[in-house]
């Protein structure tokens, strides 16, 4: 990164260089003609008030020493003077530029490049009162003489110019690229090492997704090491009943409560790798998942009558509330949503408890939004939880989600189906009177059946 933008420095600041030594020799040699077109009018001006119809020898002497030709032209285009030549041996000037535009419009000037290509020469033509046209002419460098003359001096300048460009260059680079690098050997750091104002946004990102990779990793620890507690509770405890079993230390009655306890964590054990895998395949996002149109409340209805057994197991009583909605969505994803808040909210909750399961359009919101939500009358949550439940195997009652078989991942494969379908998750919990959750989507119809419960 560093090399490419040094070179790019260098590039720029060649051509910079290049472009205005072009530019200012232009620019001189456009000066340096309007003097010498000046300077010919004015000559041309005093041999007119010398009287050059008359006696044009004596203003034509003293301008040849000075390097200057004066021809006079008649109307016609014969030369009547001229003071480097005979004028008879020279042919009509009439089709010349400077003759031609003189006759038209009273004066005339014109440059024509010699055949060496070295000289130019300039020409001003001025038509006389009686009809004949004075022209003066002078020969002078062109641009390339010029140019060519001050190349030793102009390729000591570009030389000096070009290491001056190398060092600022290289100063620039270093300058620019100072934050980056300080960014990268503290990356850590609290403070704004950026230089520049502008590259404050950028400093800030690099850091925010510094932050979030090593929240990531640390998140992935834990999350190996919370795994790696869960599977070994049911493991030890199914380890533990097989050994006693197999040592003939238990009675008949002990093996029928040792098996049904190996069951049991078994089934424990079953349901956490399945959450896990589940988390696992929503982490990676690699399966392309379907969407179709779902009607919400008919799944609710069905998972409530899923765990209808459940629930009365728990002596809660599980209901289904709303009207018919329509949301997108993947439909193994949203049973599960149901299921998993449906089973939280039913093992969360107290002996003669219930927990209603409504679905319905937010008739306070225009946009076309429809509120799933569960709401329960349990143990609640204490504030100060609230904002961890959706983290993996985050548990506010310990002792009450293992004695019911929860995993402690419900929640968080939750928190990821949310996500995956662009919804909004609300939480309002009071301790000892119960727990809502809602869930708000995007409705995919303008209307809903009615069909209340």
């Amino acid at each position: 990164m560093k090399k490419r933008i040094n070179r790019m420095f260098v590039v720029i600041s060649l051509l910079a260089i290049v472009l205005t030594t072009g530019l200012i020799t232009g620019v001189y040699y456009n000066l340096f003609r309007s003097q010498v077109t000046a300077d010919l009018k004015d000559y041309t001006a005093l041999v007119r008030e010398m009287n050059v119809d008359a006696e044009p020898e004596e203003p034509g002497q003293g301008l040849a020493r000075r390097g200057i030709r004066l021809t006079v032209v008649d109307s016609r285009g014969n030369v009547m003077y001229d003071n480097e030549v005979d004028s008879s041996s020279l042919e009509n000037h009439g089709d010349r530029p400077e003759i031609r535009e003189a006759l038209e419009t009273g004066e005339g000037q014109s440059v024509r490049r010699s055949s060496t290509l070295s000289n130019n020469t300039f020409y001003y033509a001025l038509r006389l009162e009686n009809g004949n046209v004075l022209r003066v002419a002078k020969d002078a460098e062109s641009i390339v003489s010029i140019f060519s003359s001050a190349f030793p001096t102009i390729l000591w300048i570009l030389a000096a110019l070009i290491l001056l460009s190398l060092g600022m260059a290289h100063f620039l680079t270093e300058k620019l690229i100072l934050p980056v690098e300080k960014l990268a050997e503290n990356m850590d750091s609290e403070g704004d090492c950026a230089d520049y104002e502008e590259l404050a946004p950028f400093v800030r990102m690099i850091r925010e997704q510094h932050q979030d990779i090593i929240r990531n990793a640390r998140m992935r620890q834990e999350f190996t090491a919370n795994v790696s507690h869960e599977l070994k509770t049911p493991l030890t405890s199914i380890s533990g009943y097989a050994e006693l079993i197999e040592t003939g230390m238990a009675s008949d009655e002990d093996v029928v409560r040792f098996a049904r306890g190996i069951h049991n964590s078994a089934n424990r054990l079953l349901t956490l790798i399945n959450d896990i895998i589940r988390l696992s395949e929503l982490d990676s996002g690699e399966s392309e998942e379907p969407f179709e149109t779902l009607n919400l409340f008919e799944l609710a209805e069905s998972c409530t009558e899923m765990l209808q057994m459940n629930a009365e197991k728990h002596d809660v009583t599980i209901t289904a509330l709303g009207e018919e909605c329509y949301i997108k969505g993947n439909r193994q994803m949203i049973e599960e949503l149901l299921y998993n808040l449906c089973d939280n909210a039913i093992r969360y909750n107290n002996a003669g408890g219930s927990v209603t399961v409504s679905v319905k359009k937010d008739s306070e919101n225009t946009r076309g939004q429809v509120v799933l939500s569960v709401k329960d009358t349990g143990i609640g949550i204490p504030e100060e939880h609230r904002e961890r439940i959706f983290e993996r195997f985050y548990r506010v009652d310990k002792s009450r989600s293992k004695s019911t078989g929860g995993t402690g991942l419900g929640l968080a494969i939750v928190k990821h189906i949310v996500a995956k379908h662009d919804a909004v998750m609300e939480l309002d919990s009071e301790v000892g009177r119960g727990t809502e959750i809602r869930v708000i989507f995007r409705e995919v119809t303008e209307n809903c059946d009615s069909r209340r419960k």
